[in-house]
Parts: C-alpha cells; sequence; structure tokens
C-alpha cells in the first residue's frame, strides 16, 4: 500500500529540446512545480 506522501505514480521528466513559450527561453522542470498545482493545456500551433 502506498505511502499517503509518496506519489504511486511518478511523472517522467520534460524531454530535452521542448519549445517552451513565456518562459523567457527557460526549459522549465517538474521541479520547478513541486508543491504547486500545474494544469498543462495541450495543443499545436503552426
Amino acid at each position: 500500500m502506498p505511502s499517503m506522501n509518496q506519489p504511486s505514480v511518478r511523472a517522467p521528466e520534460f524531454p530535452e529540446g521542448l519549445d517552451w513559450i513565456n518562459t523567457g527561453g527557460r526549459a522549465l522542470t517538474l521541479a520547478d512545480f513541486r508543491g504547486k498545482i500545474l494544469l498543462l493545456d495541450f495543443w499545436t500551433y503552426g
């Protein structure tokens, strides 16, 4: 049985080479969002 403090499934890190928008050119990591609620909106542009 998983502990209440440990997630039962871990999210993988973001892959290298993603095009980040509105980050000032800085690549983000999951650690940047630790302890925060995160909503990911997946869409395409072109």
